[in-house]
């Protein structure tokens, strides 16, 4: 499992022109789902996340969490994280796991999310979105379950 996590003061989501996510302080995270993934890929992912110390304390060092500063999660699935460009230009996505996978794992993850006690708003699985942010910092991580970065 894939993320792109971004620290943002605002953020939302929408789709055919309805906003269906939007979150003020907090992270958004563009979630990619792999083909060989489990349930114990979203939990690690989710706990890194809501465990992620990438707000500021009073000294201005990254030190608390979203949970720490009040913050939320808006979670945008997307798999085109697992886009391979190694052969060509037009990536492949053939790492991705299938929609039917992919749908249960990133349900999942939102839920481990939610569980942590942060608010975790969401686009539409499947859809086209328009993703609007305004990174903080900018601040942006990138993990991956099986630790290739």
């Amino acid at each position: 499992m894939r993320a792109v996590v971004q620290r943002v003061s605002r953020a939302q989501v929408a789709v055919r022109g309805e906003i269906r996510g939007q979150i003020g302080l907090g992270m958004l995270v563009l979630l990619g789902v792999g083909r060989d993934d489990t349930e114990a890929d979203a939990i690690y992912v989710a706990e890194k996340i809501t465990g992620l110390r990438i707000f500021e304390d009073d000294q201005g060092k990254m030190n608390r969490s979203a949970q720490d500063v009040g913050g939320s999660v808006l979670a945008v699935s997307q798999f085109t994280l697992y886009g391979d460009v190694r052969r060509g230009k037009r990536p492949s996505f053939d790492a991705a796991a299938p929609p039917e996978k992919a749908r249960t794992l990133y349900e999942f993850f939102v839920e481990r999310i939610r569980a942590s006690g942060l608010r975790c708003e969401v686009g539409r699985f499947q859809e086209v979105m328009q993703v609007e942010l305004v990174n903080d910092g900018p601040v942006t991580i990138l993990l991956d379950s099986g630790k290739a970065f």
